[in-house]
Protein backbone atom coordinates (compact mmCIF):
# COMPACT_ATOMS: atom_id res chain seq x y z
CA UNK A 1 0.00 0.00 0.00
CA UNK A 2 1.24 3.28 -0.80
CA UNK A 3 1.49 6.00 1.66
CA UNK A 4 1.74 9.56 1.83
CA UNK A 5 4.71 11.45 0.16
CA UNK A 6 6.64 10.82 -2.69
CA UNK A 7 6.95 7.23 -4.04
CA UNK A 8 8.53 5.64 -7.65
CA UNK A 9 5.29 5.36 -9.91
CA UNK A 10 7.50 3.43 -12.04
CA UNK A 11 6.68 0.76 -10.02
CA UNK A 12 2.86 1.55 -9.40
CA UNK A 13 0.83 -1.30 -10.98
CA UNK A 14 -2.20 0.40 -12.99
CA UNK A 15 -4.63 -0.67 -10.66
CA UNK A 16 -2.62 1.09 -7.94
CA UNK A 17 -2.31 4.02 -9.90
CA UNK A 18 -5.85 4.70 -10.94
CA UNK A 19 -6.88 4.82 -7.23
CA UNK A 20 -4.60 7.55 -6.54
CA UNK A 21 -5.85 10.63 -4.52
CA UNK A 22 -7.15 13.14 -7.93
CA UNK A 23 -6.25 16.18 -6.05
CA UNK A 24 -3.05 15.15 -4.52
CA UNK A 25 -1.80 13.70 -8.02
CA UNK A 26 -2.72 16.92 -9.86
CA UNK A 27 -0.46 18.97 -7.24
CA UNK A 28 2.17 16.13 -8.19
CA UNK A 29 1.80 13.85 -5.03
CA UNK A 30 1.17 9.87 -5.53
CA UNK A 31 -0.89 9.69 -2.69
CA UNK A 32 -3.69 6.47 -1.90
CA UNK A 33 -6.86 7.38 -2.31
CA UNK A 34 -9.27 5.95 0.56
CA UNK A 35 -12.54 7.42 -0.26
CA UNK A 36 -14.46 7.32 -3.74
CA UNK A 37 -16.78 10.17 -4.58
CA UNK A 38 -20.04 8.71 -6.43
CA UNK A 39 -20.79 12.24 -8.37
CA UNK A 40 -16.76 13.31 -8.93
CA UNK A 41 -16.15 9.43 -10.12
CA UNK A 42 -12.75 10.20 -8.29
CA UNK A 43 -10.60 9.18 -5.72
CA UNK A 44 -9.61 11.28 -2.24
CA UNK A 45 -6.88 10.84 0.47
CA UNK A 46 -8.42 11.09 4.08
CA UNK A 47 -7.07 14.80 3.77
CA UNK A 48 -8.64 15.79 1.00
CA UNK A 49 -11.81 13.89 1.15
CA UNK A 50 -12.29 16.86 4.40
CA UNK A 51 -11.49 19.58 1.85
CA UNK A 52 -14.05 18.26 -0.34
CA UNK A 53 -17.08 17.69 2.11
CA UNK A 54 -16.34 21.38 3.31
CA UNK A 55 -17.35 22.90 -0.17
CA UNK A 56 -20.87 23.75 0.10
CA UNK A 57 -21.59 22.56 -3.77
CA UNK A 58 -19.58 19.23 -3.06
CA UNK A 59 -21.05 18.48 0.71
CA UNK A 60 -23.70 16.80 -0.93
CA UNK A 61 -22.44 13.96 -3.24
CA UNK A 62 -21.86 10.08 -1.79
CA UNK A 63 -18.22 9.76 -0.55
CA UNK A 64 -18.09 5.84 0.08
CA UNK A 65 -14.72 3.80 1.37
CA UNK A 66 -12.72 2.48 -1.59
CA UNK A 67 -13.66 -1.09 -0.03
CA UNK A 68 -17.07 -0.50 -0.93
CA UNK A 69 -16.40 0.30 -4.56
CA UNK A 70 -17.24 -2.55 -6.66
CA UNK A 71 -14.33 -4.51 -7.80
CA UNK A 72 -12.97 -4.20 -11.26
CA UNK A 73 -14.78 -0.37 -11.14
CA UNK A 74 -11.32 1.53 -10.10
CA UNK A 75 -9.58 -0.25 -13.60
CA UNK A 76 -10.63 2.04 -16.38
CA UNK A 77 -12.92 4.04 -14.61
CA UNK A 78 -13.67 6.94 -16.73
CA UNK A 79 -13.51 10.65 -14.39
CA UNK A 80 -16.57 12.95 -15.58
CA UNK A 81 -15.50 16.17 -17.94
CA UNK A 82 -14.51 18.89 -15.99
CA UNK A 83 -15.67 21.57 -18.81
CA UNK A 84 -18.35 23.25 -17.37
CA UNK A 85 -21.15 24.01 -19.47
CA UNK A 86 -21.42 27.76 -21.25
CA UNK A 87 -25.44 28.46 -20.95
CA UNK A 88 -25.32 26.47 -17.20
CA UNK A 89 -22.26 27.93 -15.56
CA UNK A 90 -22.50 25.64 -12.41
CA UNK A 91 -23.39 22.42 -14.20
CA UNK A 92 -20.63 20.15 -15.78
CA UNK A 93 -20.93 19.15 -19.49
CA UNK A 94 -21.00 15.73 -18.63
CA UNK A 95 -24.04 14.45 -20.82
CA UNK A 96 -24.37 13.11 -24.65
CA UNK A 97 -26.84 12.93 -27.13
CA UNK A 98 -26.53 10.41 -29.82
CA UNK A 99 -29.09 11.34 -31.74
CA UNK A 100 -28.00 14.88 -32.35
CA UNK A 101 -24.05 13.94 -31.59
CA UNK A 102 -23.86 17.01 -29.00
CA UNK A 103 -22.67 17.30 -25.79
CA UNK A 104 -23.93 19.06 -22.99
CA UNK A 105 -24.33 19.38 -19.11
CA UNK A 106 -28.24 17.73 -17.72
CA UNK A 107 -30.06 20.78 -17.79
CA UNK A 108 -29.42 21.44 -21.45
CA UNK A 109 -30.54 17.55 -21.96
CA UNK A 110 -33.72 18.08 -20.38
CA UNK A 111 -34.11 21.27 -21.99
CA UNK A 112 -33.03 20.52 -25.76
CA UNK A 113 -32.74 16.94 -25.82
CA UNK A 114 -36.27 15.65 -23.53
CA UNK A 115 -37.20 14.22 -26.48
CA UNK A 116 -33.91 12.24 -27.62
CA UNK A 117 -34.33 8.31 -26.73
CA UNK A 118 -29.94 8.06 -26.95
CA UNK A 119 -28.66 10.40 -24.38
CA UNK A 120 -25.87 9.13 -21.74
CA UNK A 121 -23.90 10.29 -19.20
CA UNK A 122 -20.52 10.67 -21.04
CA UNK A 123 -18.23 8.53 -18.69
CA UNK A 124 -20.84 5.90 -18.85
CA UNK A 125 -21.09 6.12 -22.35
CA UNK A 126 -17.23 5.40 -22.73
CA UNK A 127 -16.63 3.08 -20.92
CA UNK A 128 -19.47 0.92 -22.35
CA UNK A 129 -18.83 1.50 -25.91
CA UNK A 130 -15.17 1.63 -26.20
CA UNK A 131 -15.27 5.42 -27.82
CA UNK A 132 -12.25 6.46 -29.25
CA UNK A 133 -11.99 10.43 -29.41
CA UNK A 134 -9.80 11.22 -32.76
CA UNK A 135 -8.63 14.14 -31.18
CA UNK A 136 -5.50 14.29 -33.41
CA UNK A 137 -8.01 14.58 -36.50
CA UNK A 138 -10.19 17.33 -35.10
CA UNK A 139 -7.21 19.23 -33.84
CA UNK A 140 -5.98 19.24 -37.78
CA UNK A 141 -9.21 20.87 -38.28
CA UNK A 142 -9.30 23.09 -35.71
CA UNK A 143 -5.64 24.23 -36.88
CA UNK A 144 -7.09 24.46 -40.31
CA UNK A 145 -10.47 26.47 -39.42
CA UNK A 146 -8.10 28.53 -36.47
CA UNK A 147 -5.74 29.55 -40.32
CA UNK A 148 -9.15 30.27 -41.96
CA UNK A 149 -10.48 32.90 -39.13
CA UNK A 150 -7.06 34.26 -39.41
CA UNK A 151 -6.85 35.39 -42.66
CA UNK A 152 -10.75 36.02 -42.52
CA UNK A 153 -9.10 38.16 -39.76
CA UNK A 154 -6.76 39.75 -41.64
CA UNK A 155 -9.60 40.28 -44.61
CA UNK A 156 -11.58 42.43 -41.61
CA UNK A 157 -8.50 44.30 -40.72
CA UNK A 158 -7.48 45.17 -44.19
CA UNK A 159 -11.11 46.25 -44.73
CA UNK A 160 -11.19 48.17 -41.66
CA UNK A 161 -8.26 50.45 -42.76
CA UNK A 162 -9.66 50.43 -46.37
CA UNK A 163 -12.94 52.03 -44.60
CA UNK A 164 -10.47 54.06 -42.46
CA UNK A 165 -9.11 55.48 -45.78
CA UNK A 166 -12.02 56.06 -48.03
CA UNK A 167 -13.11 58.06 -44.56
CA UNK A 168 -10.31 60.03 -44.49
CA UNK A 169 -10.36 60.64 -49.16
CA UNK A 170 -14.22 61.65 -48.08
CA UNK A 171 -13.94 63.95 -45.24
CA UNK A 172 -11.37 65.65 -47.66
CA UNK A 173 -13.54 65.72 -50.18
CA UNK A 174 -16.70 67.12 -47.87
CA UNK A 175 -14.05 70.13 -46.69
CA UNK A 176 -12.87 70.78 -50.57
CA UNK A 177 -16.60 71.14 -51.20
CA UNK A 178 -17.29 73.08 -48.63
CA UNK A 179 -14.86 75.34 -49.89
CA UNK A 180 -15.82 75.44 -53.09
CA UNK A 181 -19.66 76.81 -51.68
CA UNK A 182 -17.96 79.20 -49.75
CA UNK A 183 -15.97 80.81 -52.53
CA UNK A 184 -19.09 80.20 -54.63
CA UNK A 185 -20.88 82.53 -51.55
CA UNK A 186 -17.70 85.03 -51.54
CA UNK A 187 -18.27 85.28 -55.24
CA UNK A 188 -21.96 86.11 -54.53
CA UNK A 189 -21.43 88.54 -51.68
CA UNK A 190 -18.77 90.37 -53.69
CA UNK A 191 -21.35 90.80 -56.61
CA UNK A 192 -24.04 91.87 -54.34
CA UNK A 193 -21.24 94.53 -52.79
CA UNK A 194 -20.39 95.76 -56.12
CA UNK A 195 -23.83 96.16 -57.46
CA UNK A 196 -24.80 98.26 -54.21
CA UNK A 197 -21.70 100.24 -54.68
CA UNK A 198 -22.56 100.92 -58.52
CA UNK A 199 -26.21 101.86 -57.28
CA UNK A 200 -24.84 104.90 -54.61
CA UNK A 201 -22.18 105.85 -56.60
CA UNK A 202 -24.98 106.42 -59.12
CA UNK A 203 -27.42 107.48 -56.66
CA UNK A 204 -24.47 110.28 -55.60
CA UNK A 205 -23.54 111.83 -58.66
CA UNK A 206 -27.31 112.55 -59.55
CA UNK A 207 -27.39 114.25 -55.92
CA UNK A 208 -23.88 116.08 -57.05
CA UNK A 209 -25.20 117.41 -60.15
CA UNK A 210 -28.40 118.81 -58.02
CA UNK A 211 -26.38 120.03 -55.54
CA UNK A 212 -24.03 122.21 -57.91
CA UNK A 213 -27.73 123.72 -59.70
CA UNK A 214 -28.60 124.71 -56.77
CA UNK A 215 -25.15 126.04 -55.62
CA UNK A 216 -25.16 128.16 -58.95
CA UNK A 217 -29.08 129.56 -58.34
CA UNK A 218 -27.74 130.58 -55.24
CA UNK A 219 -25.16 132.47 -56.53
CA UNK A 220 -27.25 134.05 -58.84
CA UNK A 221 -29.54 135.24 -56.43
CA UNK A 222 -27.14 136.66 -54.21
CA UNK A 223 -25.43 138.09 -56.90
CA UNK A 224 -28.47 139.78 -57.70
CA UNK A 225 -29.35 140.71 -54.46
CA UNK A 226 -26.44 142.47 -53.45
CA UNK A 227 -26.53 144.67 -56.90
CA UNK A 228 -29.93 145.96 -55.82
CA UNK A 229 -28.75 146.69 -52.17
CA UNK A 230 -26.29 149.24 -52.89
CA UNK A 231 -28.06 152.63 -53.69
CA UNK A 232 -27.08 153.92 -57.10
CA UNK A 233 -28.33 157.03 -58.56
CA UNK A 234 -27.78 155.45 -61.97
CA UNK A 235 -31.14 154.97 -63.01
CA UNK A 236 -30.22 153.04 -65.85
CA UNK A 237 -28.01 150.60 -63.80
CA UNK A 238 -31.00 150.10 -61.36
CA UNK A 239 -33.21 149.01 -64.07
CA UNK A 240 -31.09 146.23 -65.44
CA UNK A 241 -30.31 145.07 -62.03
CA UNK A 242 -33.62 144.83 -61.26
CA UNK A 243 -34.72 142.93 -64.31
CA UNK A 244 -31.62 140.71 -63.67
CA UNK A 245 -33.00 139.82 -60.32
CA UNK A 246 -36.87 139.19 -61.85
CA UNK A 247 -34.63 136.77 -64.29
CA UNK A 248 -32.75 135.20 -61.67
CA UNK A 249 -35.71 135.05 -59.20
CA UNK A 250 -37.76 133.77 -62.23
CA UNK A 251 -34.45 130.94 -63.02
CA UNK A 252 -34.05 130.24 -59.39
CA UNK A 253 -38.36 129.51 -58.63
CA UNK A 254 -38.70 127.39 -62.19
CA UNK A 255 -35.45 125.66 -60.61
CA UNK A 256 -37.15 125.00 -57.25
CA UNK A 257 -40.85 123.95 -59.04
CA UNK A 258 -38.99 121.28 -60.98
CA UNK A 259 -37.12 119.95 -58.38
CA UNK A 260 -40.68 119.63 -56.42
CA UNK A 261 -42.01 118.00 -58.91
CA UNK A 262 -38.86 115.47 -59.29
CA UNK A 263 -37.95 115.77 -55.74
CA UNK A 264 -39.00 111.64 -54.79
CA UNK A 265 -36.32 111.20 -52.77
CA UNK A 266 -34.31 107.93 -53.99
CA UNK A 267 -33.14 105.32 -51.34
CA UNK A 268 -31.77 101.82 -51.93
CA UNK A 269 -33.00 98.55 -50.10
CA UNK A 270 -31.71 94.94 -49.86
CA UNK A 271 -33.88 91.81 -50.24
CA UNK A 272 -31.96 88.89 -49.82
CA UNK A 273 -32.65 85.37 -51.74
CA UNK A 274 -34.48 83.58 -49.38
CA UNK A 275 -34.53 80.65 -51.44
CA UNK A 276 -30.61 80.05 -50.86
CA UNK A 277 -31.09 79.50 -46.86
CA UNK A 278 -34.79 77.63 -47.15
CA UNK A 279 -32.67 75.53 -49.59
CA UNK A 280 -29.53 74.99 -47.34
CA UNK A 281 -31.90 74.48 -44.13
CA UNK A 282 -33.67 72.00 -46.16
CA UNK A 283 -30.70 69.85 -46.70
CA UNK A 284 -29.51 67.48 -43.35
CA UNK A 285 -26.03 67.07 -45.36
CA UNK A 286 -24.25 68.71 -48.70
CA UNK A 287 -24.32 65.62 -50.06
CA UNK A 288 -25.54 61.92 -50.26
CA UNK A 289 -23.80 58.77 -48.71
CA UNK A 290 -24.44 55.60 -49.80
CA UNK A 291 -22.84 51.73 -49.42
CA UNK A 292 -21.94 50.15 -52.17
CA UNK A 293 -20.44 46.19 -52.27
CA UNK A 294 -16.72 46.17 -52.60
CA UNK A 295 -15.82 44.23 -55.60
CA UNK A 296 -13.20 41.88 -55.18
CA UNK A 297 -12.50 37.99 -56.32
CA UNK A 298 -15.25 36.89 -53.76
CA UNK A 299 -18.20 38.18 -55.61
CA UNK A 300 -17.19 36.93 -58.94
CA UNK A 301 -19.04 34.41 -60.46
CA UNK A 302 -18.30 31.07 -60.06
CA UNK A 303 -18.66 27.88 -62.19
CA UNK A 304 -20.73 25.16 -60.01
CA UNK A 305 -20.80 22.62 -62.65
CA UNK A 306 -20.82 21.75 -66.43
CA UNK A 307 -22.77 18.83 -68.33
CA UNK A 308 -22.77 17.49 -72.56
CA UNK A 309 -25.64 18.01 -74.55
CA UNK A 310 -26.76 16.43 -77.89
CA UNK A 311 -27.70 19.42 -80.05
CA UNK A 312 -27.45 17.38 -83.47
CA UNK A 313 -31.05 16.27 -85.42
CA UNK A 314 -31.04 13.70 -88.29
CA UNK A 315 -30.90 16.16 -91.02
CA UNK A 316 -27.57 17.51 -89.86
CA UNK A 317 -24.57 16.72 -92.01
CA UNK A 318 -21.87 17.63 -89.53
CA UNK A 319 -20.99 18.40 -85.72
CA UNK A 320 -22.72 21.06 -84.38
CA UNK A 321 -21.33 24.93 -84.12
CA UNK A 322 -23.49 26.88 -81.91
CA UNK A 323 -21.97 30.28 -82.91
CA UNK A 324 -24.99 32.23 -80.75
CA UNK A 325 -27.87 32.36 -78.71
CA UNK A 326 -30.92 34.22 -77.49
CA UNK A 327 -33.38 33.40 -74.66
CA UNK A 328 -37.06 34.19 -75.23
CA UNK A 329 -39.55 36.12 -73.08
CA UNK A 330 -41.26 31.78 -72.28
CA UNK A 331 -37.91 30.91 -71.66
CA UNK A 332 -37.59 28.90 -74.99
CA UNK A 333 -33.71 29.18 -76.00
CA UNK A 334 -32.98 29.88 -79.77
CA UNK A 335 -29.20 28.58 -80.71
CA UNK A 336 -27.62 29.52 -84.18
CA UNK A 337 -25.78 25.89 -85.82
CA UNK A 338 -23.05 27.69 -87.97
CA UNK A 339 -22.20 24.63 -89.37
CA UNK A 340 -25.20 23.04 -90.14
CA UNK A 341 -26.97 26.23 -91.58
CA UNK A 342 -29.97 25.97 -88.75
CA UNK A 343 -31.67 27.74 -86.28
CA UNK A 344 -32.70 25.50 -82.83
CA UNK A 345 -35.06 25.81 -80.42
CA UNK A 346 -34.09 24.38 -77.01
CA UNK A 347 -36.23 23.14 -74.49
CA UNK A 348 -35.38 25.05 -71.57
CA UNK A 349 -35.59 22.36 -68.93
CA UNK A 350 -34.70 18.96 -70.90
CA UNK A 351 -32.15 21.23 -73.01
CA UNK A 352 -33.09 18.93 -75.93
CA UNK A 353 -33.44 20.42 -79.47
CA UNK A 354 -37.43 20.30 -79.71
CA UNK A 355 -37.49 21.95 -83.32
CA UNK A 356 -36.02 24.09 -85.74
CA UNK A 357 -35.68 25.85 -88.94
CA UNK A 358 -32.91 25.84 -92.16
CA UNK A 359 -30.97 28.65 -93.24
CA UNK A 360 -29.95 30.03 -96.64
CA UNK A 361 -26.70 30.49 -95.23
CA UNK A 362 -23.96 30.42 -92.59
CA UNK A 363 -25.97 32.18 -89.20
CA UNK A 364 -23.63 33.64 -87.02
CA UNK A 365 -25.88 36.17 -84.25
CA UNK A 366 -29.17 36.00 -83.33
CA UNK A 367 -31.26 38.30 -81.09
CA UNK A 368 -34.71 38.48 -79.89
CA UNK A 369 -37.16 40.79 -81.77
CA UNK A 370 -40.64 40.45 -79.67
CA UNK A 371 -41.91 37.02 -78.02
CA UNK A 372 -42.40 35.26 -81.21
CA UNK A 373 -39.57 36.31 -83.47
CA UNK A 374 -36.02 36.79 -83.79
CA UNK A 375 -33.60 38.31 -86.16
CA UNK A 376 -30.41 35.87 -87.78
CA UNK A 377 -27.55 37.67 -89.59
CA UNK A 378 -26.09 35.26 -92.69
CA UNK A 379 -22.92 36.41 -94.29
CA UNK A 380 -23.04 36.80 -98.26
CA UNK A 381 -20.23 37.53 -100.91
CA UNK A 382 -21.12 40.96 -101.07
CA UNK A 383 -22.39 41.60 -97.71
CA UNK A 384 -24.50 40.28 -94.89
CA UNK A 385 -28.47 39.96 -94.85
CA UNK A 386 -30.79 40.31 -92.06
CA UNK A 387 -33.26 37.10 -92.20
CA UNK A 388 -36.91 37.86 -89.63
CA UNK A 389 -37.83 34.67 -88.38
CA UNK A 390 -41.10 33.36 -86.99
CA UNK A 391 -41.77 30.16 -85.45
CA UNK A 392 -45.14 28.53 -85.31
CA UNK A 393 -44.23 26.42 -82.12
CA UNK A 394 -48.21 25.26 -82.10
CA UNK A 395 -48.35 22.55 -84.93
CA UNK A 396 -44.30 22.21 -85.31
CA UNK A 397 -44.51 24.10 -88.85
CA UNK A 398 -42.23 26.19 -90.21
CA UNK A 399 -42.45 29.26 -91.82
CA UNK A 400 -39.93 32.47 -92.78
CA UNK A 401 -41.16 35.94 -92.90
Amino acid sequence: MATGGQIDTDILSDEIFDVLCSICRNEGRNTEGEKYCVDCHDYFCVSCVKVHSKVPVLAGHKVLDKSQVKSGTSIGLQRAPAERCDRHSHKHIDMYCKNHDNVGCSTCMAVDHRLCKDTFYIPEFIQNNTYQVESRDIQTKLKEIGKTLEKQADRFKQDKQRLLKRKAEILAFIRKFRQEINDHLDKLEKSSINEIESKVKCLEDKIDDSLKQLQANKSRIRSAYDKLAFTNTNHSEVFVNVKMGEDAANVANKYMEHVKIKSTVEDIEFQPDRTILTQLEQKKTIGTLSEKPLQTADNLFQIKGNQSYNLKVKSDNVSCNIRSACCMEDGTIILVDNNNNKLKRLHSYTYTVTDYCDLPGKPWQVCMINNTQVAVTIPIKKGSSFHFSRKKYENNKQAQN
